[in-house]
């Protein structure tokens, strides 16, 4: 059991170590931005699911519905007996449409927060005893390869959430890619995506009325008080998001409300005010566009499934 807690603790200063480089880093430069990933603690996981439960936010009923019509398609093309992989895991909500409609031989979730991943993965190996599940705690953009699986099962991937958006188009390339490579020549990956719409529905997504979005964004600031020691004013700082039309992406950020100076890791930094940090993209796509990202990677769409109003796509891609 001691061996058990130094290897988690061991893991979890790793993780700290990795966060305090990359917040360090990203407040050095200009313009300041600090990598999405770090959102995703165990308390932004948390209000993650809150967001997704919103009306305002109509990305995951919406997916949820094309996933629960086609799941029996998606496990056709995948055939029987096949190991699916989740990229960035979360709560693994969607992925029980799944794991309900295919025949598995193993489903290797792979999240980057530890204590969200050992949450989940209790529930799930409760409600499918039979299951063989493998979670992987890592970030995906990273991983450098999976665990031993079946030799003979097929390897699915699952990217749901429109999480190919928070990526830049290069970025995007690069892990659909990567992708391509950790699932093998017979693999393929079901990937979700929200479409380009009214910027007035997309505004409204980001900017929700109850302000679980703005609590999502500004949670960075809580967890840099207090795991590096920072020591920022949660309310001298405001969320903000909007639509880019010209780049076709909704532009996440923190922005400091006066001049102040903040340490951070016992470093200071000044913020003028208005100044601005960023967090996140989240881009939109049309079909064209989701075609050649994926003929880029070495990928070739087999299906698109989407919604009556077309607001959002899932798409299975195999290799070319």
């Amino acid at each position: 059991m001691n061996g058990v807690v130094l290897e988690l603790d061991h893991a979890q200063s790793a993780d700290r170590e990795q966060f305090q480089r990359a917040v360090l880093a990203g407040l050095s430069r200009r313009p300041r931005a600090i990598p999405a990933r770090f959102l995703y603690d165990a308390r932004g996981s948390a209000l993650f699911d809150e967001i997704c439960k919103l009306p305002e936010y109509y990305l995951t009923g919406t997916e949820t519905d094309i996933l629960r019509a086609h799941a029996g398609e998606i496990a056709s093309f995948a055939g029987p007996n096949c190991a699916l992989i989740e990229f960035g895991s979360g709560s693994s909500v969607k992925s029980r449409l799944l794991l309900d409609a295919m025949d598995l031989a193993v489903y290797a979730p792979i999240d980057i927060s530890r204590e969200h991943l050992d949450g989940s993965m209790a529930r799930l190996r409760r409600d499918y005893p039979s299951l063989a599940i493998e979670p992987i705690c890592d970030d995906y953009m990273a991983l450098a390869d999976l665990p031993p699986l079946p030799a003979s099962s097929r390897r699915l991937g699952f990217f749901p959430g429109s999480s190919i958006g928070n990526l830049e188009p290069h970025e995007a390339i690069a892990f659909l890619g990567k992708a391509k490579q950790l699932l093998g020549p017979r693999g393929a990956l079901v990937l979700g995506a929200d479409l380009k719409k009214d910027p007035a529905r997309l505004h409204a997504a980001y900017n929700d009325s109850a302000g679980v979005t703005a609590a999502f964004t500004l949670n960075l600031l809580r967890r840099m008080n207090r795991e590096l020691g920072a020591t920022f004013d949660l309310d001298a700082f405001a969320h903000e998001a909007f639509y880019n039309p010209v780049d076709g992406r909704i532009e996440i950020y923190f922005r400091s409300l006066a001049e102040q100076s903040v340490t951070v890791a016992g470093r200071s930094f000044a913020f003028v005010e208005g100044e601005r940090v960023h967090t996140e993209y989240s881009y939109k796509y049309d079909i064209p566009q989701l075609e050649t990202l994926g003929r880029t990677a070495g990928l070739q769409v087999t299906r698109i499934w989407t919604d009556p109003d077309r607001l959002f796509a899932v798409v299975y891609l195999a290799s070319a």
